[in-house]
């Protein structure tokens, strides 16, 4: 049977990276805590993804609160989705209450509350730096896969976006996205079809459909401009701490099109716009997406697939993903399979389906002699969590049970006036919280089809004025020869009187 030693061994030379790291908490063996048995995770391999899972109250959100916080004071940028409102204590620093500073003892780790810098962001009504993309941005392909359209009107809205890019008819929101659907259909159709070929008005009725679904779940308020730059995710106090950016999204959770929607957009975004950096002895920016399964559940597989692709590829550009949600089945499998650093919370296994998630979870981790990791799963409690991770070359570090450090800032949510301080000392907030609305698609194409009727309503006139002027020189012709047959008659009647008056003179 294998001792404390060697236990103690076996966690601290698995856990023991020889350039930055930050550290998670200490293990834990049958009950006990070791603080020489460190967990450490390497800040070179969190570009690698992640997970955090368990159920709900088990501290998932203060692992979270957690890694954002050590990651700001090495100077790494974060941005975090803030689904149930509860993290935007990480601006102030903790009141330091006693068993804090216990449970710091424990783990053999000094506490000393902190602060983080923070930004606040919004896609939707809350207040916050606003988040926009124009349509342009997204380009016919992604928004093919947002809308979830057919093979046939992906052409179409190809087609549309090629029909714009030649007719200098910039698409910046979905109301220009609308009006062009509608000018291909009715008054521009001609034109559209004779360079681009023919489009069928069932198709883009279909797609005009997906765009009224997209609008009443918000996305009016996200499609715009003016665009938000994501190198403003990266920015730095004049301290060297990093930003911890916060999207709060507490009034979204029941349009997943739209939450789906703008975390593909950011994604591409932030692949598109970052430079290729390999692994770099730290990430470029870390991502925390908390409610994961709001992106997956209601994704079509098109859109879903590119989530996937993305999430493969973006690691290259030195960004790490971290999902946090409650079960890892919540997950895609494909996605599941490229996570390196995986913190298990507690599950609690109520039901049939439960022990079954649980088992599918345990068989997820390394083996280990130290654990049986099925039944560790559910004895765990609050602020504690299976954690594996990867080492500096890559390599999975021995399955830990570990009790987590605590949160160095607030463990509660800022009070009104805070965040109201907070959005009003942001620079951000000032570059993108005008409102802009320049000249684009639905404009030009209003003027021009009020123009266009204009014209027809003057040569309609013009027709009219013709047909009534001749139909008065007809009028005016005919009464002309009518007045010369009266004229001739009555001459003729006047002479025929004269020549009767002569003759009754001679009779006489």
């Amino acid at each position: 049977m294998k001792s404390e030693k060697d236990f103690i061994t076996h966690i601290a030379e698995g856990y023991k990276p020889k350039g930055g790291y930050i550290f998670l908490g200490a293990a834990m063996h049958q009950g006990k805590t070791f603080p020489d048995a460190a967990v450490k995770i390497p800040l070179k391999t969190m570009n690698r993804h992640g997970l955090i899972a368990g159920a709900t109250g088990t501290g998932k959100t203060k692992t979270l609160q957690i890694l954002a916080e050590n990651l700001s004071e090495k100077g790494v940028p974060v941005l975090m989705m803030d689904v149930k409102g509860d993290l935007s204590g990480i601006a102030k620093a903790s009141d330091g209450e006693e068993f804090l500073y216990e449970r710091h003892e424990k783990i053999g780790f000094p506490y000393k509350p902190n602060a983080a810098p923070v930004e606040l962001l919004s896609i939707s009504e809350q207040n916050g730096v606003r988040l926009r993309a124009t349509i342009s941005e997204f380009g016919p392909v992604l928004l093919s896969r947002i809308l979830d359209v057919s093979p046939t009107q992906a052409g179409i809205l190809a087609i549309i976006f090629k029909y714009c890019d030649d007719h200098q008819l910039p698409l910046l929101d979905l109301k220009d996205l609308r009006k062009v659907l509608q000018y291909a259909t009715a008054e521009g159709r001609e034109e559209i079809e004779k360079e681009y070929g023919r489009i069928s008005s069932a198709s883009t009725g279909a797609i005009l459909r997906k765009i009224v679904s997209l609008e009443q779940q918000g996305a009016e308020r996200f499609f715009g401009e003016r665009s938000f730059e994501v190198k403003d995710l990266t920015r730095k106090d004049e301290s060297g701490k990093a930003y911890v950016n916060i999207i709060r999204l507490t009034d979204i959770q029941d349009k997943p099109a739209l939450f789906s929607t703008f975390m593909l957009s950011l994604l591409a975004e932030i692949y598109n716009t970052f430079p290729e950096k390999g692994d770099r002895d730290k990430p470029e920016l870390v991502m925390f997406i908390d409610e994961a399964h709001l992106i997956f559940d209601e994704a079509s597989e098109a859109l879903q697939d590119q989530i996937e692709s993305i999430v493969k590829l973006i690691r290259s550009k030195g960004v790490g993903i971290y999902f946090v949600t409650q079960n890892p089945t919540d997950v895609p499998l494909e996605v599941l399979g490229q996570l390196g650093l995986k913190i298990q919370h507690a599950l609690r296994a109520f039901t049939a389906k439960d022990r079954k998630a649980i088992k599918l979870t345990a068989e997820n981790y390394p083996i280990s002699e130290f654990y049986d990791t099925k039944n560790e799963i559910t004895a765990l409690g609050i602020g504690e969590a299976l954690v594996t991770a990867l080492n500096e070359k890559g390599r999975p570090t021995p399955l830990a049970a570990t009790m987590l450090r605590a949160p160095m800032s607030r463990m509660d949510i800022l009070t009104s006036s805070e965040l109201k301080e907070i959005i009003d000392n942001s620079h951000l907030a000032a570059k993108y919280n005008e409102e802009i609305d320049r000249e684009s698609a639905h404009e030009i194409l209003t003027e021009k089809i009020e123009q266009a009727a204009k014209e027809e309503a003057l040569e309609k006139a013009k027709t009219e004025r013709k047909k009534v002027k001749k139909a008065t020189t007809r009028r005016r012709s005919s009464t002309s020869k009518t007045e010369g047959a009266i004229i001739k008659v009555l001459t003729s009647a006047t002479f025929i009187r004269g020549v009767m008056g002569v003759l009754n003179k001679l009779l006489k």
